[in-house]
């Protein structure tokens, strides 16, 4: 078992490509380089790693240029339009850009092109980022594995036999190699959060309703499991550009009538923190070099001065079953849809989960939210004794390519595997996730959590760990 951290790539680690965002961003503002220069270095990181990677599917290179071009004379004129001002991002294509299609990884939607561009992608290009280019996600973001009959395999730039988790593949992968600084994703089921472990990228999955969704590629509107459980976020190499692109798309926005302007609880530097440290989460198997990563980051803080304990929320296995019964009670409404739109490769993933979860009735549903409401309440009063919690991402090593649809029993081993990422979703609960050690190889997420609207506390306590063991990216494809 090796946790050790890993060095940048060697003799690189002072190229533009390799640099963090908000980095980019002051090296940009006191004219050190260009806009022109960063973006020019992000085109070129593309073309040399993602033919191995194949994560970023559509390139944006021309218009990109242009924007570069415009925001260097934005800036020799005394023009800054903001935090990302001339710095490039990348999008996951299931979030509209505009003059883009917004695909969701199926063939049927390939040139569903959008005309303007979602809420997120708005507020980062009024804060100076340029976009230039579109992620590769799973058919409909509906597995934790990447790949898609439209644009085939992402590969984890770690090892490429693994998978590079899913929905937001594309995005950690790309994040991960040098080819994007910071980019835009979303989590109904760990989409943020499982790729961000799987590549060693850091994450936010906010509170729901904190970040503001919306699309004009049908369908428009959210069914009631999508109301409650998915959110947009963002994904970086390190928690503090984390948290800039957090501050930058948060907010109610008039096209997302559930959005909103929240107050956001964040830490008291000057006091101990209560942390429950929960290195082997219930419900199942915890592989012991994941475990070992939380015990390490539990020890960090306790040396720092917080209070650490052992400690798990209620009620864990329930809030498991009722997240992927209460998301396949959503999926089965759609199901012939589905099946019609998606590979047969594809579907198999939420075939499985049919048979795990089958259909209910609608007095089960209807009960089914009241138990999660009371689930939530045992959870909010859990939390109010600690200001955080600190977990494993995943409770497995990720796994090899096409594992999770080799067969009922080993779709059964996936769910075992991201449980730890699902009672978040359930309960609208923020999440950061921060990469914070290596086992056997690959890269081990670290997920801080807590309750509703306490965002900026998830992020204050993963960028501390990310400052003091967090892992070294971009790295090279490992193959």
């Amino acid at each position: 078992m090796n946790t050790s951290t890993t060095p940048p790539t060697t003799g690189e680690a002072n190229a533009l490509w390799a640099q963090p965002a908000r980095r980019l961003a002051e090296l940009i503002a006191d004219r050190t380089v260009s806009s022109t220069e960063v973006v020019h270095a992000h085109l070129d990181r593309i073309e040399q790693v993602n033919p191995e990677l194949n994560a970023i599917v559509r390139r944006m290179d021309g218009t990109a240029l242009d924007l570069a071009a415009q925001a260097d004379r934005d800036l020799a004129a005394g023009r800054i339009h903001g935090p990302m001002h001339g710095v490039p991002f990348t999008v996951k294509e299931n979030i509209d850009v505009a003059g883009t299609p917004t695909t969701n990884a199926l063939v049927a939607l390939a040139e569903a092109m959008a005309d303007r561009d979602a809420p997120v992608v708005e507020r980062m290009r009024s804060a100076g980022g340029i976009p230039i280019g579109r992620t590769n996600l799973p058919e409909m973001g509906l597995r934790i594995h990447t790949d898609s009959a439209l644009h085939g395999l992402t590969r984890n730039p770690w090892n490429s036999t693994r998978t590079a988790g899913g929905s937001s593949g594309g995005e950690a992968s790309a994040i991960a190699s040098g080819m994007s600084p910071i980019g835009l994703g979303n989590d109904i089921g760990g989409s943020l959060r499982n790729p961000a472990h799987c590549c060693g990228v850091a994450s936010i999955k906010p509170t729901a309703g904190v970040i503001p969704w919306a699309t004009d590629i049908p369908p428009t509107s959210l069914g009631l499991a999508s109301q409650l459980m998915l959110v947009e976020g963002v994904l970086a190499r390190r928690v503090s550009d984390v948290r800039m692109g957090f501050e930058i798309v948060r907010g109610a926005h008039v096209r997302d009538p559930f959005s909103l302007n929240a107050h956001l609880s964040d830490i008291d530097r000057s006091k101990p923190l209560r942390i429950a440290m929960c290195p082997s989460f219930p419900g199942g198997r915890t592989d012991p070099g994941i475990a070992q990563v939380v015990r390490a980051a539990g020890a960090v803080l306790d040396d720092l001065g917080h209070h650490v304990e052992e400690a798990s929320p209620p009620g864990v296995e329930q809030a498991v079953g009722l997240w992927s019964s209460i998301l396949n009670a959503e999926l089965a409404v759609m199901r012939d849809l589905l099946r019609t739109v998606m590979s047969e490769e594809s579907f198999r993933f939420l075939e499985f989960g049919q048979q795990e979860f089958p259909d209910v009735d609608q007095t089960e549903l209807v009960l089914m939210h009241g138990r999660r409401f009371a689930l939530a309440a045992e959870w909010s009063h859990w939390f109010d004794e600690y200001d955080v919690m600190i977990g494993p991402t995943w409770a497995l090593p990720a796994f090899e390519h096409g594992f999770d649809i080799a067969g009922i029993e080993q779709a059964r081993v996936v769910l075992e595997t991201f449980r730890p990422v699902l009672p978040a979703n359930l309960f609208g609960a923020p999440v950061a996730v921060v990469p914070a050690g290596i086992s056997d190889g690959l890269p081990v997420g670290l997920q801080v959590s807590s309750w509703r609207f306490r965002d900026l506390a998830c992020l204050s306590i993963a960028q501390i760990i990310d400052e003091t063991i967090g892992i070294a990216t971009p790295i090279d494809p490992r193959v």
